[in-house]
């Protein structure tokens, strides 16, 4: 039982949080600290994923839990005082400083947090030492800043210099600035206040013997009014990125006179300016109708979304009304690039923030709404709060709130998509309205709608009336009046914003097969810019191709399959993959794992055609030594029974593996396409003064590999090629994802020039801002009119390039011109849409928002039919997909967070084996995944180990399982919410007091 000293301690560091979290350094207070070795991990985790004062938090919320050991406050406050942090020891101790001081240092760090991009010019280790020998900086600061120096650069350690210094005791900036100028920085030193008719002596004796008073004034700059007060000073910390917070300097920061050479909020907001043509398609949205903005790639759709924003907010705030924006994004890396660079000049009169689910930004989403002006987020946020407010939940967020919503991409509001969840909120409050306004009653205000978007597409339409049909469906979604393309945009474009404009057209493009050869006829004409198709023959030996194809037909032999396409293509693997379902569904072992096993092979043919035969080789053997691997139980020496069909596909590649190899290092059979890719980056990069390039491949391994043999390759590197691979952050292949640190830190070496080629999978395809490239490849993999729309937009540069390097098997050159015709069809079908008469057009909007509203509640009363018709867990047996052995049934099974489902029965613990798996290495809140477990019979993979608020959790995968209900089998199942079945939720207390006896039990047995 908690003391009343613990009490008062818990309460004073409660109250104390939102500044400590600011001032705490995570990483060196840890150190000091006696914790569980788990809860350490964790906290570095956060710290490595979310930032400083996130960990921070984690750190304080450890501190207070219970129970406490036997001096447990002073034991924090000794930590924090041994590693670096006395002031929040200070505060801790009672001791804060006074109010004057604690408002001035606020001062000082929104200071430095101006003008940061300025000071990340200083010579950082010049700069460290003065502060390590001033004690400003401790030895530890001094590791992590010189390590942030030598990986990342000298800019990254000035702003980790900066980060650090500003938590220290309130004193550090008159220290700083005259170490500024002591060390020669006196440029800077004049920046943040320091007296210009202070010289500094030659020399650096000299220059100390002079009083930092008779230079300097500790007197504030005025750089903003009294409106932000001490509110506003407690956000500055939330990032250790101190130049992303420059919105906190609300609202007349202008007023500062260095505020313009700090060059970090992007100009003064009364000095956006659009072109005629932007102007032409914002009119409408200034007189307060919803559009779409369809407009091409690099023309400046966000621009005029920008100039709409200011304008909205500034005739709502001269109403004297409340304006609230929210920007709508589909891509985490889209919030940051919003934030930072677009919509930073309207910092300097509004309050921007921004949310995801990569934000620093921990607290409540409606709180943020409340208290800001311009809110950039996911969609999916959004929409989460929009849920809680209807479901009348505290702290949800509601369309009546917002004024105006920017919906980036907006094509993506469709069927499906988390746009068009939030747009169906928006229409049925529409017609609800309608329905109140007859009945003389007030409606619901709703926010103005602005959609921005390079091609709303045609959604496979193969007629104009069909493609016609899809964008006005977008337009229904989206209640917009207009779609507004600009009159004059092509002229203006081809003059100043795309200097050369590729323009292509497909004539013909056929296809001869004779004795396995293929002869291509294709004509292409262009003006002004250049499209060109590379078409390989593929006419030379592939022994390495024929060997996996050999290997692959055995297999057919050995299970008694007959496929009915070719091999290596897309429809294989379709077929493999039905395979390996109605295997599993029947019992079928033999089938199951060759099924398995010729869907790799096939992979690893495919990756043949396009990257290397190594890359090729290494993709199947690291599959291969994962099934072995699955044989061997971590706590039995022996193995697990391996089948005959199992050493039969092991033997199978061990077989042939030094085959593999030899043909592998042979370079006279590299696949034609690789040489095509080759030549054609040699040509670009020896051609062009500053070349900047991206290739789009369809996959994460080729893009890591195409990357990689780029740099393995001598030839590249001599004429100055630069790359790297850009992938997504999701899990849905085998392939190790981004994270949204690394695609952030990625794009802003390719903008900077450190790299100058970029190999990416269709993440980089949309609304991201890459820097303007002088050529764009697509290496096979070509999708649909919009992707083709926005990959080519990539290329803005004078002079640029679009070039498509066909593949074996993948057929791009045919779903290229294929898209060519879409997206003229496309543009004609908005050309008709753009001369209906405005009733007419209203009209066939209005039947289209009935049609899916009426819809919506069809499938509502399906789910609620769905939820009646919800089977007893008894009811559900789950089986090994592998072996068919029984596991459990549903009724052993709970859930956690409404998202994880586990077996705590000793049971089932029974059943499975626990092994490592490097590669689940998550953490996420108070649970983080430890390890895979896989069934002790065959090693099939069931899910992972958790823990779980300190208690070891077994997480089961539905995918790994054949599901039996009502004696109906289910192997398609691959995620939970496919399951009729409400599972009851995970009792903590019950199992932690259950495990809590059984070790009291144990002591008590023990001699």
């Amino acid at each position: 039982m908690a003391s009343d000293n613990d009490e008062i301690h818990e309460r004073r560091i409660e109250c104390l949080r939102p500044r400590l979290q600011q001032i705490i350094k995570a990483d060196e207070v840890l150190q000091y600290l006696q914790l569980e070795s788990g809860r350490k991990d964790q906290i570095r985790q956060r710290l490595n994923t979310e930032g400083n004062q996130s960990a921070a938090n984690l750190l304080i919320s450890v501190i207070v839990e219970r129970p406490h050991q036997v001096g447990w406050f002073r034991a924090f406050v000794d930590a924090l005082i041994q590693g670096g942090n006395g002031h929040a020891a200070d505060y801790l101790q009672l001791n804060p400083p006074e109010p004057e001081v604690e408002a001035k240092n606020d001062y000082y760090v929104r200071l430095i947090e101006l003008f940061t991009p300025r000071l990340e010019d200083m010579k950082t280790e010049e700069v460290l030492i003065r502060c390590l020998a001033q004690g400003v900086l401790t030895a530890a600061d001094q590791e992590k800043i010189l390590a942030e120096k030598t990986n990342h650069g000298n800019k990254r350690g000035a702003r980790e210099l900066l980060s650090r210094i500003v938590k220290g005791r309130p004193g550090w900036f008159s220290e700083f600035r005259e170490i500024l100028r002591v060390t020669e920085h006196k440029h800077l030193y004049e920046l943040i206040g320091g007296s210009p008719e202070c010289q500094k002596p030659k020399n650096v004796a000299a220059a100390e013997e002079i009083p930092a008073e008779s230079c300097q004034s500790e007197e504030p700059m005025e750089i903003s009014s009294t409106e932000g007060s001490q509110d506003d000073a407690t956000d500055l910390y939330l990032s250790t990125d101190l130049s992303k917070s420059m919105n906190n300097l609300h609202p007349d920061i202008s007023d500062c006179p260095a505020a313009e050479a700090a060059g970090a909020t992007g100009g003064n907001p009364e000095e956006i300016s659009l072109r005629d043509y932007q102007m032409e398609v914002a009119k409408p949205a200034l007189e307060g109708e919803n559009i779409i903005i369809c407009l091409p790639t690099g023309s400046g759709k966000t621009r005029v979304a920008v100039y709409i924003t200011q304008k909205h907010l500034d005739s709502r705030r001269a109403e004297g009304k409340p304006g609230k924006v929210v920007v709508l994004v589909n891509k985490i890396p889209l919030v940051e690039q919003h934030f930072s660079s677009e919509f930073s000049s309207l910092k300097l009169k509004y309050k921007v923030e921004r949310v995801s689910g990569d934000s620093e930004l921990k607290i409540s989403f409606a709180n943020i709404v409340e208290r800001n002006d311009i809110i950039i987020c996911t969609a999916q946020i959004l929409e989460n709060y929009l849920e809680r407010a209807s479901s009348g939940e505290d702290e949800g967020v509601k369309l009546s709130d917002l004024t105006l919503i920017i919906i980036d991409e907006c094509h993506h509001t469709q069927k499906g998509e988390v746009y068009n969840h939030i747009m169906m909120r928006y229409l049925k409050q529409k017609h609800k309205n309608k329905k109140l306004m007859k009945e003389q009653k007030k409606p619901v205000p709703l926010p103005q709608i602005l959609g921005l978007t390079a091609s709303p597409g045609v959604g496979g339409a193969k007629t104009l009336n069909k493609a016609e049909e899809h964008i006005l469906r977008i337009c229904a979604n989206l209640d917009v009046s207009k779609i507004m393309t600009g009159s004059i945009v092509k002229k203006e474009l081809r003059k100043s914003i795309l200097p050369v404009e590729p323009r292509k057209e497909v004539d013909v493009v056929s296809y001869y097969r004779k004795f396995n050869k293929i002869y291509i006829k294709m004509r292409f004409f262009f003006s002004q810019g250049a499209l060109t198709v590379f078409l390989p023959k593929h006419h030379h030996q592939d022994p390495f191709g024929c060997v996996v194809k050999a290997i692959m037909t055995a297999i057919h032999e050995h299970a008694q399959l007959f496929p009915t396409c070719d091999l290596g293509t897309q429809n294989y693997e379709q077929w493999a993959v039905q395979k390996e379902r109605e295997a599993a569904k029947d019992g079928d072992q033999t089938v199951r794992v060759c099924a398995e096993y010729l869907r790799r092979y096939n992979e690893g043919l495919i990756l043949s055609n396009t990257i290397r035969m190594c890359d090729a080789l290494s993709y199947l053997n690291k599959f291969h030594e994962e099934q072995i691997k699955k044989k061997t139980s971590p706590d039995e020496e022996q193995n697990m029974q391996i089948t005959e069909t199992e050493r039969f596909l092991f033997n199978l590649l061990k077989d042939k593996t030094e085959e593999l190899e030899k043909l592998a290092k042979d370079p006279t059979y590299e696949n034609d396409s690789l040489s095509k890719l080759r030549t054609k980056i040699l040509q670009e990069f020896s051609s062009r003064e500053k070349p900047r390039g991206i290739i789009f491949t369809k996959t994460r391994q080729s893009a890591k590999s195409l990357s990689q043999w780029i740099q393995d390759n001598s030839k590249f590197t001599d004429i100055g090629v630069k790359p790297s691979y850009f992938i997504g952050g999701g899990d849905q292949s085998d392939t190790k994802p981004m994270t949204a640190a690394e695609q952030k830190d990625v794009l802003k070496r390719f903008k900077t020039g450190e790299l100058n080629l970029l190999i990416a999978t269709t993440v980089a395809e949309e609304g991201l801002d890459i820097e303007a490239c002088n050529f764009v490849i697509r290496y096979g993999h070509v999708t649909n009119e919009i992707a083709m729309i926005q990959s080519q937009g990539r290329g803005r540069a004078e002079d640029s390039t679009y070039t498509v390097v066909d593949v074996k098997n993948s057929g791009v050159a045919e779903k290229e011109c294929v898209n060519e015709y879409r997206e003229q069809m496309m543009n004609k079908a908005i050309q008709k849409i753009k001369k209906l008469d405005q009733k007419l057009y209203n009209k066939q909007i209005t039947e289209f928002q009935i049609q899916a509203i009426m819809e919506e509640r069809v499938r509502q009363v399906n789910q609620k039919k769905k939820a009646v018709k919800d089977e007893n867990p008894s009811a559900v047996k789950f089986s090994c997909r592998n072996c068919t052995k029984p596991i459990c049934s549903g009724e052993h099974i709970q859930i956690i967070e409404n998202m994880h489902r586990v077996n705590v029965t000793q049971e089932f613990r029974n059943l499975f084996i626990q092994r490592e798996n490097v590669s689940l290495q998550e953490r996420r809140l108070d649970y983080e995944t430890n390890g895979v477990i896989a069934c002790s019979g065959c090693g099939q993979t069931w899910g992972s180990m958790m823990l779980y608020r300190g208690i070891e959790l077994p997480c089961l995968h539905v995918k790994n399982f054949v599901v039996d209900i009502n004696t109906k089998k289910y192997s398609n199942c691959t995620r939970w919410n496919d399951l009729p079945v409400k599972f009851p939720d995970f009792d903590y207390i019950e199992h932690a007091s259950l495990m809590a006896q059984g070790s009291d039990d144990e002591d008590t047995e023990s001699p």
